[in-house]
């Protein structure tokens, strides 16, 4: 599993208990068991559905939650019970006398029970009375077995759709065994203000769901059944939900109910164990706002910045970074890796890799590596054994969710034996007598750009976010010549670690482009045309941009003639918003799917040149068929 497993002992969100949907993972309900077990959950909500296709009795269900550790939380749903239909009614609490038959054999509590869709559902607005006698009736009957009702306003409810108006119902009802369900898309989806909830009884709160979602322009019933995603990955602001649910004294379970076409045909057990992270690392977040208590109790590092970026290529890689001014540093005591250096850019160019150009691993300078890794592995991401050689530096490497290698390292410090973290990484070279390069000005590392599996693209934003404290700074989606593209950017707040994370959008079929998955890293300069003249005497393969491009960035942006020129001569893309100017030169491809881009910024602009990436996609196609 590229994120690790769940390390024993991991503490959950402070004292709460952590629970999982079975709707939110791929499989049976065996296979769904399983995964929130691996994954360290304390219960689980069972879906009807689930249940329905399992050859298990309710009894037997129950006692394999009980053998893997699991309670079951909450049984759901239980739909359009309220009717205006007197027999319609009657039947509905049949129904609901069988579904309590079968929470029995499976042991739970609480059921959940939405607010009616159905025609002949009861308009408290008309007949506030008749809702409350209804659900106070149900609420007896459920009390009776020793069950409780959660009352939840689905946010396209038929007339009850807001959390307060689920509220207003259930305190007409009055009856100790009928409280709420709260579920945060319900209430965020419909622009509701969660800040009240904290005056609502923490005695009548009885359940509480998660999730999280980007903001779609559509229906609501189509954006909850397939959008959703776990807290972190979308963009609604959960910490401000959560809040006030503490503060009311809400002391159930924090539980997931996230309705995902990805996640639901993804690996169950990787799924679920990006499903815990999400819930502890909302945890952290709600208590640094204020509320409950902090489960991971270290701090997201301060970073200062990419201590270097590993590359696997063939040498046609080495003979490009001479060219474009870069020095060889030095050579690794026991690997097969070569160290550049220009500016603060530094690359680690691995020679026992496939020769397929590709990213291998990102180190970020951590100020206390050690307590780095503590924090990754309280986030279900544990470090790796690394493999290493006498008095070489000991830092944490942690896979992340496309495969690509977190290392959390120090550039300087002690590296006698007294250090307090062992020597840092540079000792794990020696150096070469070569003459540096006189340079081409590259100044550091911009960022990184990692196209994502299909799979791990929202898994990837959470674990970044999570395990290095990067937030996100841009996101969207272009249509580039093989299909739509989305995107997210995370830095931290000083963009001393800038990520570019990509993903298509849907799967592609047996025909796909002749440059699959790119992976680059855009190294920044102050002034890009004379980088990029220079490296273009120097040989480096730069990529070739149409006319047609040049003439409508003239038009557009009204740009000199002299600059137009040398536009089209090197190849420049140019981004323009209201913040500056980002403006890149790209190579061509260096192996099967790396390439590299200088970059400069003005003003502070904080995009990553993607309205230019439908061009650049072309323009890398197109050199690539050319070639071979």
């Amino acid at each position: 599993m590229p994120t690790g497993t769940v390390p024993t002992g991991t503490p959950a969100a402070g004292t709460a208990r952590l629970s999982l949907a079975t709707v939110c993972v791929s499989g049976t309900l065996e296979d769904k068991l399983a995964a929130a077990a691996t994954a360290g959950f304390d219960g689980v909500e069972i879906f009807a559905p689930d249940l329905l296709a399992d050859p298990g009795s309710p009894a037997a269900i129950g006692a394999r939650c009980r053998d893997l550790g699991l309670s079951v939380d909450l049984y759901q749903p239980l739909r359009d019970i309220d009717s205006t239909d007197p027999d319609r009614f009657a039947a509905n609490l049949r129904r609901a006398d069988a579904t309590f038959e079968v929470m029995a054999g499976l042991g739970a509590d609480t059921v959940l029970v939405c607010s009616s869709v159905s025609p002949d559902a009861v308009d408290p607005a008309a007949d506030a009375d008749l809702l409350a006698a209804q659900l106070h009736t149900l609420a007896a009957r459920a009390h009776e077995r020793g069950l409780r009702i959660a009352y939840e306003a689905l946010a396209w409810g038929r007339h009850v759709d807001t959390w307060d108006a689920s509220w207003d119902a259930v305190r007409a009802a009055d009856h100790p065994a009928l409280g709420l369900c709260l579920d945060s898309f319900h209430v965020l989806a419909r622009g509701s203000d969660p800040a009240p909830i904290a005056e609502v009884p923490g005695g009548k709160l009885f359940f509480l769901q998660l999730a999280d979602a980007r903001e779609l322009s559509m229906d609501v019933l189509s954006w909850s059944r397939h959008h959703r995603l776990f807290p972190g990955q979308g963009g609604f602001d959960l910490p401000a939900f959560l809040a006030p649910v503490l503060a009311a004294g809400y002391a159930g379970p924090l539980s997931l109910e996230v309705f995902n076409d990805v996640f639901r045909q993804s690996d169950p057990v990787r799924t679920a164990v990006d499903a815990r992270r999400s819930l502890i690392a909302l945890a952290e977040a709600t208590a640094l706002a204020g509320a409950g208590t902090d489960p991971v109790a270290t701090a997201a590092p301060s970073l200062d910045g990419t201590a270097f970026v590993e590359l696997t290529a063939g040498p046609e890689l080495g003979r490009v970074l001479r060219a474009l001014g870069f020095s060889r540093t030095g050579v690794h005591r026991t690997k097969q890796v070569e160290r550049f250096e220009q500016g603060g850019a530094r690359l680690l160019v691995n020679a026992a890799g496939t020769g397929s150009g590709a990213v291998a691993a990102i180190a970020v300078e951590s100020p206390d590596p050690d307590a780095s890794a503590r924090r990754a592995a309280r986030l279900c991401a544990s470090p790796v054994p690394r493999a290493t050689g006498p008095g070489e530096a000991e830092f944490a490497e942690i896979p992340a969710p496309d495969g690509t290698a977190l290392f959390l390292c120090r550039t300087s410090g002690d590296a006698g034996p007294d250090a307090t973290h062992g020597p840092p990484w540079p000792h794990d070279f020696v150096g070469v007598d070569e003459a540096p390069a006189p340079g081409t000005g590259i100044t550091g590392i911009d960022h990184v750009g990692l196209t994502q599996p299909y799979d791990a693209f929202d898994e990837a934003v959470l674990f970044h976010r999570a395990v290095l404290g990067l937030d996100p700074v841009g996101d969207g989606e272009y249509a580039a010549p093989f299909g739509l593209v989305r995107s997210r950017a995370l830095a931290d707040p000083r963009r001393r670690v800038r990520l570019a994370l990509t993903v298509s959008v849907l799967r592609r079929g047996d025909w796909s482009p002749a440059v699959a998955d790119p992976q680059y890293v855009a190294l920044a300069c102050d002034d890009v045309l004379a980088t990029a003249a220079a490296a273009r005497a120097a040989g480096v393969p730069l990529l070739a941009v149409p006319a047609n491009y040049h003439d409508d960035l003239a038009a557009r942006l009204d740009l000199p003639a002299g600059t137009v020129a040398a536009y089209r001569e090197l190849g420049v893309l140019h981004d323009r918003d209201a913040h500056g100017d980002y403006l890149q030169v790209c190579t061509e491809l260096l192996g099967g799917r790396l390439f590299l881009a200088l970059v400069q910024r003005t003003g502070t602009h904080d995009g990553h040149g993607w309205p230019d990436a439908p061009v650049r996609m072309a323009a890398h196609r197109r050199s690539r068929l050319a070639r071979g």
